[in-house]
């Protein structure tokens, strides 16, 4: 299930990035280019201080960011330069958390029946079959000269079904963490009761 959400909200991403980067080039100077360029980047700075965050809680933000992501569609019609402020602000955010979310997940992975190594397999498959799933999907959408709102519309139904799995996802998650949070509890209480015998 991680998988897939993985492909499909990585899939959205790159059939709406080539669009956007158009629109990058159009509309912004390269000072505000430069500027989302150097916040993603920072992401290395950043983890240390979402060391002790949970899962689940990643998660949940990803839905809400997913959220964001259908309803600043509306905003193309408004405004072409507010949308793509908008969109690179919310996929700046995203490549953070995806960042976030890998590293928590590989730490929760150690104790999953598969592997680690198989893990990151699965991943870096999902995601690069992703990006050219929607690398195609653009070239497509581009040739035949179909309209950015009936793109933004096909990605937000989509989006909706990514929601879906990562809110199913955000509650597998939390109900197994709040399990071993209990379980270590118990564990830690049992240990202090013999001390005290």
């Amino acid at each position: 299930m991680q998988a897939l959400a993985i492909l499909i909200t990585t899939y959205i991403d790159w059939t709406l990035i080539p669009f956007v980067t158009k629109l990058e080039g159009t509309y912004l100077p390269v000072f505000m280019i430069s500027f989302f360029m150097l916040i993603g980047a920072l992401d290395g700075f950043i983890q240390p201080f979402f060391n002790r965050i949970k899962l689940y809680t990643i998660y949940l933000f990803a839905i809400i960011l997913d959220i964001v992501q259908i309803f600043s569609y509306l905003f193309y019609d408004l405004s072409i330069i507010g949308f793509t402020y908008l969109i690179l602000t919310i996929f700046t955010i995203q490549g953070i958390t995806f960042e976030i979310a890998r590293i928590h997940t590989t730490d929760f992975m150690q104790d999953e029946a598969v592997s680690l190594k198989d893990y990151l397999m699965i991943r870096s498959l999902m995601i690069s079959g992703a990006i050219v799933l929607g690398s195609l999907s653009a070239m497509v959408f581009d040739a035949f000269e179909i309209k950015m709102q009936n793109v933004l519309l096909y990605l937000s139904i989509i989006g909706v079904l990514s929601i879906f799995f990562q809110f199913k996802l955000y509650k597998i998650f939390k109900k197994r963490i709040n399990a071993q949070t209990v379980e270590i509890q118990t564990d830690k209480r049992e240990l202090f009761e013999k001390f005290r015998v």
